[in-house]
């Protein structure tokens, strides 16, 4: 059950901004402050404990190699997700993460959101290397709902074919929402650079909601 005080208004999405250029294919809208502090720091320590967090691997030149963070899947029942060289099946969704989701629906009732990832950054060395989520199961043109929990982090977009176009940069700051939808992700990629130096992050836990088109396995 939700913590009495914790429970903000819900944002409106007229307030975000966008990230990607309007004359270039794509949708990225950024809400902060979709959270409140306190909201963002509950949720933060809470998903911490109830997710099935653990570490997955890449196979390179035969080899495998775990990846640069801790990973959690979880959805509705059949939500099966296959990236990274693996498939993933759902755990069942944790209290907190179904919060969220409601909160997400209030936001705008076409989030249908069946699944949702979350990767866990334990420090500035843990990454998210260059990709564009554009598997099968998540349909054409996925609308997808980031939310950002504990230390924050650059994300950077480049465009798939236009070298021209300049990568772009935006700091995901804790409690924010961030929504990728359209043909964002036929024409972008996006990434999470380590981040060192004499003022590391610290912990950081990203959530991204999606729907899985189950019919079509």
């Amino acid at each position: 059950m939700e913590r009495e005080g914790l429970i903000s208004p819900v944002d409106s999405l007229e307030s975000s901004r966008a990230v990607l250029p309007s004359n270039l294919a794509g949708d990225v809208r950024y809400l902060p402050g979709f959270l409140k502090p306190a909201e963002a720091l509950h949720y933060f320590e809470a998903l911490r404990k109830e997710m099935n967090w653990t570490q997955g691997a890449v196979t390179l030149f035969g080899k495998r190699h775990p990846i640069p963070r801790l990973e959690a899947w979880h959805g509705d029942p059949g939500a099966t997700y296959q990236y990274s060289g693996s498939q993933h099946d759902p755990a069942p969704w944790t209290g907190t993460l179904q919060l969220i989701r409601d909160r997400l629906k209030k936001t705008r009732e076409d989030f249908e959101f069946n699944s949702v990832l979350g990767n866990l950054y334990r420090d500035g060395n843990d990454a998210m290397g260059w990709h564009s989520d554009d598997e099968p199961e998540l349909g054409e043109n996925p609308c997808i709902a980031s939310i950002s929990l504990g230390a924050s982090r650059d994300f950077l977009f480049k465009h798939r074919t236009r070298k021209d176009v300049e990568t772009l940069k935006i700091r995901l700051e804790a409690g924010s929402l961030l929504i990728m939808e359209a043909a964002t992700q036929e024409n972008w990629k996006h990434s999470i650079p380590r981040r060192r130096g004499n003022n590391p992050p610290g912990e950081r836990i990203n959530l991204t909601f999606r729907k899985i088109l189950m019919a079509s396995r």
